[in-house]
């Protein structure tokens, strides 16, 4: 795993646990169309959500939006720093 993912990953179960969520609840809470499962993957940076996903998940886990794609372009660009 890249270290960004697992720092997102990290970052995602936390803010899910201080909440005391399940990952069905932050699905049902958000009203994504997505399952738990699909979340597990999510949260594991396995997927990537959709801009429209990461924007219904995010304030359940009280986080921005936008740190779904934040890690994944930082890490695109160590890529590049480091090739």
């Amino acid at each position: 795993m890249k270290k960004n993912s697992s720092a997102l990953t990290e970052l995602l179960q936390k803010a899910r646990k201080e909440r005391e969520l399940t990952h069905q609840d932050v699905v049902d809470r958000s009203g994504a169309p997505i399952t738990r499962q699909y979340y597990g993957l999510i949260e594991r940076g396995e997927r990537q959500p959709s801009p429209s996903v990461a924007m219904k998940i995010a304030p359940v886990l009280g986080l921005p939006w936008t740190i779904f794609f934040d890690f994944d372009v930082n890490d695109r660009l160590h890529s590049l720093d480091t090739a």
